[in-house]
């Protein structure tokens, strides 16, 4: 009983240092290991260059466990990654919400970052509606507008519209979203993924305080863009 003690204690610590990953990423990791093996057998040399592809792409695509704010009125990062843009805009045409500005913090997501994106805030899926474009440098301005993109409006529990939009960027090729048309969703929830390189942008109502420049570095599901107005 006592081995199993140390062995158990040195699982737990491996679970703590090694995030969980995304769904999305378990077939690339599948067959980059199947990859590994096979060329391992012959090159071993290249064998160990490919295991530390393997690794890394399971890295890419982990998914770390967040502690979200819970205080009420906040809109907190969809997704990690270095605060690009914080100006005025309207927000997606595919949307119908009409002309009037809101307030868009643009996030750019490297290769380095965590690729997963969270909910801003608890409330209700409005409408998602996936948008054709181009493949721009997702750290450029107009990449919001000419880009592939997949946009998710949430209403907030206390009334607000907030625009959450996940962008294809030079390398990403595969925007994934997780959540449909009425569902449910709570501040800090996994609602999608993009591939290898993107931005994601997040719209929030005129006369909320943001709390972000650009240049800064953000936490998905913990750093607190801005505070939203009062309902």
């Amino acid at each position: 009983m006592s081995s199993e003690k140390p062995v158990s204690h040195f699982l737990e610590l491996a679970r703590g240092m090694v995030p969980p990953m995304h769904p999305a990423g378990r077939p690339f990791v599948a067959g980059a290991a199947i990859a590994t093996l096979l060329v391992r057998l012959r090159f071993k040399r290249l064998g160990v260059v490919l295991a530390l592809v393997t690794a890394w792409v399971a890295w890419f695509f982990r998914e770390p466990k967040r502690v979200t704010p819970t205080r009420p009125n906040l809109a907190v990062a969809p997704a990690d990654g270095t605060v690009s843009h914080v100006v005025d805009a309207v927000p997606p045409a595919e949307l119908g919400l009409g002309s009037q500005p809101m307030t868009r913090v643009s996030v750019f997501l490297s290769v380095f970052d965590v690729h997963v994106q969270r909910v801003p805030a608890d409330g209700e899926v409005v409408q998602v509606s996936y948008h054709p474009g181009k493949f721009l440098s997702a750290d450029l301005d107009k990449a919001s507008e000419e880009n592939e993109r997949n946009t998710v409006w949430l209403r907030t529990v206390d009334g607000h519209d907030l625009v959450v939009v996940q962008i294809a960027g030079l390398v990403a090729r595969r925007i994934v979203c997780e959540v449909a048309e009425g569902e449910k969703v709570t501040a800090g929830q996994t609602y999608g993924l993009i591939r290898f390189g993107s931005r994601v942008d997040l719209y929030v109502p005129r006369g909320s305080r943001v709390l972000v420049e650009a240049g800064q570095r953000t936490i998905g599901g913990e750093t607190v863009l801005a505070e939203l107005p009062e309902a």
